[in-house]
């Protein structure tokens, strides 16, 4: 199940809200311990975000590979597809978009012993205009439905991914 959450107080993106962007978090538990690694790993390798870097690749010449996305996870890489990292901790990373408009967050928590919280949002950077208060342009609240079904398919693609890779790995002990 995927929960809609506010930012958790150590959350990375709190900086860019405090600076009028918007931020979203959403949330699943999944039965195991997973790192962070783990996590990022999965998720820019899960089918769903493969389909992303499809396309980026052909629209906006940005390819990536599996491999470069277990080196981002291990924090061998700073530059991901169409993503730089912006800041890390440990349990944590937010990456920028090459527009610098974006950027996605991915963060895990142990809950207890047997379970881990998976965290993923967006930020989107406020457009400046010549009047009026900083907002994030039509274009992206126009998307705002689809960016919301579309944020809870990757978070539940990711979980599926660590899930069925955990699964594999105990059955094949």
């Amino acid at each position: 199940m995927i929960v809609t959450r506010e930012l958790p107080p150590d959350a990375l993106p709190h900086e860019d809200r405090e600076r009028g962007a918007s931020a979203d978090c959403y949330t699943t538990d999944v039965p195991l311990l997973v790192s962070h690694a783990a996590y990022v790993e999965a998720f820019y390798t899960s089918w769903a975000f493969k389909l992303e870097r499809f396309v980026l690749k052909w629209t906006v010449a940005k390819p990536s590979t599996d491999d470069e996305a277990r080196r981002l996870s291990r924090g061998e890489l700073d530059a991901f597809a169409a993503w730089t990292v912006d800041a890390r901790a440990r349990d944590q990373v937010l990456l920028v978009d090459f527009m610098r408009r974006t950027k996605s967050w991915l963060m895990v928590a142990a809950l207890d012993a047997t379970h881990t919280r998976l965290y993923f949002g967006t930020v989107i950077m406020p457009v400046r205009k010549k009047t009026g208060p900083p907002s994030i342009g039509l274009a992206f609240g126009a998307l705002m439905p689809f960016h919301k079904a579309y944020s809870r398919v990757l978070l539940g693609a990711a979980a599926a991914r660590i899930t069925r890779s955990d699964r594999q790995l105990r059955s094949s002990r």
